[in-house]
């Protein structure tokens, strides 16, 4: 919280203190009306002076437009002064997660990340606006009123300024007794929202596989933790405003007794004891949302914990300039690379392999073999434990993250679509002209069903692809990957889906019309690479064999066997 107000909040000092000065005049002005109707009645009225009455009450009418109108503007100045700093948060902390490790990601976990950029700037957002209209008002209505009523009657403000110390301490325990009770509640709300999104993303299976029950039990326990946690945030808080209604309700019947007995003595004036009750109302209700502003600033202050730990993460993959460099090579060489993901057991062990430019590298192996890790270490989404891998000869670690990946064209496994048509989906915000999306549509067989089955190329795509096929799907991925002509293109298992006949045109194509890319495809049929130039097979993060197809055939059991499963099916 303190970096929002420090780094984020100060180019808005000015405005704020403009909005502040603003707030003061208008409260005082209300703080004004009180007094003058007690003073017209102690004073003026027994008069029977019109002229006087008239012009009070003229008095009074501009003290109201005025706190009407200073209160309306200093509102949406701070209105203003918490959208562009929650603007600001926001995208920095958008800026940090899409430059965020893949560690770090999986860290987090994305459903955290989600919320952390949504509801967690919510109620910092809230919380900013809220301070600046009530954090300067409810302040000076308390304080401005305890003075205003010095001026009344001193015995009753004593009276009344005895409760508030009580009031002051039951706001500050359970308001920093509150923090990590909604600190709690946010993980829970992340844990919450990962299900949930599981559960969208494969209602089709959960459906098919009749585990909707299943599913539900999931979904009722930690719905039941969530409300349990917000419940018990919610009850702690919840003794704020009772606790603060007891104690100053108490000191309004002691001011009704004392003022009772004080004007009966004739110690004091009918005027006053009304514009005393009026000013102990004022003074009720800022204290109540002061407290309210507390629970507001509890949410905020766990959210802006959690959006400041990933804000304040240190820049990762940065570039070095310690990375040996190859003075003449292969265009891609592994060089002994080993890596974990939970760096106790290696999922790649001691990979060395070397690829010339324009060569197709096929990737097999079992599911968990490590064919996706060696892809992503090679984009650089994770660093290798140990070895190094070089790109012409310079080691990735030397080359700028930005500059590396605009080599690639790639597609994942199960890799996304989005809510846009076919044409944006295949540019992707890049500057390919229509031109470059049809020759990549065409090389990748999506020509077809895009053009020829009468989609057309501005026909809309659901997100995730759900009006597509597997294999329409995969074909407008490929179509992406192609379209800026890549140096490298990293095919991961995204012919699955694809006939056979489809997928020997696809690799004719790339054959024929991507000669300069170097192709690495990961497969799991034996038939999508054993036309390449070199093929690799992984099992268990462990290369075990390395040649051409009747090379592997003689030498490599693994790869025999799958062959030979496939050819039986």
């Amino acid at each position: 919280m303190k970096k929002v107000i420090r780094f984020y909040l100060r180019p808005y000092y000015g405005r704020m203190t403009i909005g502040f000065i603003i707030k003061f005049v208008g409260t005082i002005m209300d703080l004004c009306l009180p007094w003058i109707l007690a003073y017209m009645i102690d004073t003026v009225i027994p008069r029977g002076a019109k002229d006087r009455i008239y012009l009070w009450g003229l008095v009074m009418l501009v003290c109201s437009v005025l706190a009407f109108t200073l209160n309306v503007l200093a509102n949406r100045m701070a209105s203003k002064v918490a959208r562009d700093t929650t603007e600001a948060v926001r995208h920095d902390l958008f800026e940090k997660i899409m430059w965020l490790s893949n560690a770090r990601t999986d860290a987090f976990t994305k459903p955290s990340l989600i919320s952390r950029l949504t509801t967690d700037t919510y109620n910092v957002h809230q919380m900013l606006g809220r301070v600046q209209r009530l954090g300067v008002r409810a302040p000076i209505l308390v304080i401005g009123g305890v003075l205003v009523t010095l001026t009344l009657d001193p015995v009753l403000t004593l009276v009344l300024v005895s409760v508030m110390p009580l009031t002051a301490f039951i706001t500050y325990y359970f308001s920093k007794k509150s923090i990590p009770m909604y600190s709690a509640l946010q993980e829970a709300v992340d844990r919450f929202v990962r299900l949930i999104r599981e559960d969208i993303a494969g209602i089709r299976v959960i459906k098919a596989l009749s585990k909707t029950a299943y599913e539900k039990e999931r979904y009722d326990a930690l719905n039941r933790e969530v409300v349990a946690k917000e419940k018990r945030a919610g009850i702690t808080m919840a003794v704020v405003n009772p606790s603060m209604n007891l104690f100053l309700n108490l000191g309004l019947v002691l001011v009704v007794l004392v003022g009772a007995l004080r004007v009966n003595r004739g110690l004091s004036e009918v005027g006053k004891i009304l514009a005393f009750l009026t000013y102990f109302t004022i003074i009720l209700n800022a204290m109540m949302n002061i407290s309210k502003m507390f629970v507001i600033i509890s949410k905020a202050v766990a959210s802006a914990d959690r959006i400041m730990e990933i804000i304040d993460v240190p820049r990762e993959l940065l570039v070095e300039t310690c990375g040996r460099q190859l003075r003449e090579g292969a265009y891609i060489r592994f060089e002994d690379v080993t890596f974990s993901y939970n760096k106790t057991t290696p999922n790649l062990s001691n990979i060395s392999f070397s690829l010339q430019k324009g060569e197709t590298l096929g990737i097999i192996g079992a599911t968990g073999a490590g064919k996706s890790t060696l892809a992503a270490l090679l984009m650089r989404f994770y660093d290798a434990d140990s070895g190094a891998i070089y790109i012409e000869g310079k080691d990735i670690r030397s080359i700028p993250v930005e500059a590396l990946r605009t080599k690639f064209g790639v597609v994942f496994q199960n890799d996304t679509l989005f809510d846009a048509s076919i044409t944006e989906n295949v540019r992707l915000g890049r500057e390919l002209t229509d031109a470059d999306i049809r020759e990549a549509v065409t090389h990748a067989k999506a020509k077809e069903f895009v053009e020829e089955a009468g989609r057309g190329y501005e026909d809309r795509v659901n997100i995730r692809g759900a009006n597509l096929s597997g294999g329409q799907k995969q074909r407008i991925l490929i179509a992406r990957a192609l379209a800026a002509r890549p140096d490298i293109l990293i095919l991961d298992d995204s012919s699955s889906a694809l006939d056979y006949k489809t997928d020997a045109a696809l690799r004719r194509a790339l054959s024929e019309h991507y000669a300069d890319t170097t192709k690495i495809i990961i497969a799991q049929r034996v038939s999508s690479i054993m036309h390449a130039d070199s093929i690799m097979v992984l099992d268990e993060g462990q290369m075990i064999g390395y040649g051409v197809h009747e090379e592997l055939l003689e030498k490599c059991a693994v790869y025999r066997e799958i062959r030979d499963s496939q050819m039986q099916a």
